[in-house]
């Protein structure tokens, strides 16, 4: 059995990466996209192995409704993202800082 805190250090990397791509990357409205991917993906880490740990399915319910917010982000986000390369030929966010009217 693997224990907790594998899991822990795992999810911990993850975000570390996501964050620290949201930090670095401010270009590409693609990867930042991504970037929120991979924190929602260290805190559903989170959420099965303290509900494995706790011998409790109420962390495991909580996945699939963050699952599905991601989902719907991925959704949305690149959908936008479609309508602005259509519109400014662009997906880089200094050039949509135009966009204020």
């Amino acid at each position: 059995m693997i224990p907790l805190n594998y899991y822990l250090i795992l999810a911990a990397i993850v975000f570390s990466l996501g964050l620290l791509g949201l930090l670095i990357n401010r270009n590409n409205l693609i990867n930042l996209l991504m970037c929120v991917e991979l924190l929602l993906l260290a805190v559903n880490i989170n959420f099965v192995a303290f509900s494995h740990f706790f011998s409790d399915l109420s962390g495991q319910v909580f996945v699939f409704f963050v699952l599905a917010v991601a989902a719907v982000e991925a959704a949305i986000g690149l959908a936008i993202l479609i309508v602005l390369f259509r519109t400014r030929h662009s997906i880089e966010v200094d050039a949509l800082n135009r966009l204020k009217g």
